[in-house]
């Protein structure tokens, strides 16, 4: 009996897939000599201006020209909009519905997103203002809450995502189609709301972008460090939908907050999954870093678990 075991052992360690000696090329298996290929470095950070917005369909999808202003006067009727948002969430289960816009992540109206404005909405009739306040809202894509909040009175609005032609094909058509808007002198590049908000655009990678963002905290653990010269330092409210995803992105997406966020008082409202699978993200695992850090706190305000995605949430992040 031992030594059978013993033979089948034996076996077991002679056995190899491949001859260490074998050329892996000769059967077509090359790509497991092959090195790892480095990432491509990210696009430069730049701001883009509100002129280069554009709506054409044929440059943007190679598809027929159409109004790429889907959510025109998406706002516009308070007294429908709920019903407006639980329609826009029941399409999202249609694969079908969406092949046609999921060219790049940015081009995808994210379900997190609908979920965000729904909350504010609530917490707005509940007694949250954004008059006056300085807003942020990173991976904007659509820019659906940036929007909802500029509506509400917002001062200072800036729009960031990674790319620039997100910025250019959706943000700003979008942005244009549900505010009515009037620019300001052209040498200031920027664009301005018959309330006076200040509107921008930022793109770049959030290791780089709070080097042209107008006034962020030059180091995220200094309160008193500020790269600009505006009246104000730091936003007083952040907002983010489905933005931590990525696992590789979350801690600087984090350091990120935390030189951008306005002390000892400003807000960051996340809205995400509770897990992507696949890409090892998710709230739990970016809250996680935010609760080791120790420099902020954080809280779950609204939940969705309908059965239809994953579980989906609204977490509230500020300073402690």
């Amino acid at each position: 009996m031992q030594s059978a075991m013993a033979a089948q052992d034996s076996s077991l360690e002679a056995f190899c897939l491949f001859s260490a000696t074998e050329d892996k090329t000769e059967l077509g298996l090359s790509f497991l000599n092959s090195p790892e290929k480095a990432l491509p470095p990210p696009p430069p950070c730049i701001e883009v201006l509100p002129s280069q917005g554009r709506v054409s369909t044929q440059e943007v999808f190679a598809l027929s020209n159409s109004d790429m202003k889907v959510f025109k006067n998406f706002f516009a009727f308070p007294f429908h909009f709920l019903i407006l948002v639980e329609f826009l969430l029941s399409c999202f289960y249609l694969d079908d519905f969406l092949c046609s816009f999921c060219v790049i992540g940015g081009l995808k109206l994210w379900e997190g997103s609908l979920d965000l404005v729904k909350y504010l909405r609530t917490e707005v009739e509940e007694g949250l203002s954004f008059a006056g306040k300085s807003v942020l809202e990173l991976g904007c894509g659509h820019g659906l809450p940036g929007v909802f909040a500029c509506l509400q009175g917002a001062a200072v609005l800036h729009f960031q995502d990674f790319n620039a032609e997100v910025l250019k094909c959706l943000t700003i058509p979008n942005v244009n189609a549900n505010l009515s808007m009037k620019t300001r002198s052209l040498a200031t590049h920027v664009m301005k709301r018959n309330n006076d908000a200040e509107i921008c655009f930022f793109a770049g990678d959030w290791n780089d972008v709070h080097q042209i963002l107008p006034s962020v905290y030059a180091d995220e653990n200094n309160p008193h460090s500020s790269t600009g010269v505006n009246l104000f330092v730091g936003y007083d409210i952040i907002l983010m939908a489905e933005t931590v995803y990525s696992i590789s992105s979350l801690r600087t997406l984090y350091k990120l907050i935390k030189k951008c966020m306005a002390r000892p008082h400003g807000v960051a409202y996340m809205a995400a999954k509770k897990h992507y699978f696949g890409v090892g993200g998710g709230s739990r695992r970016f809250l996680s870093l935010v609760e080791k850090d120790g420099l902020m706190g954080a809280s779950l305000v609204a939940e969705v678990a309908d059965g239809s995605s994953n579980v989906r949430e609204v977490w509230k992040i500020h300073f402690k």
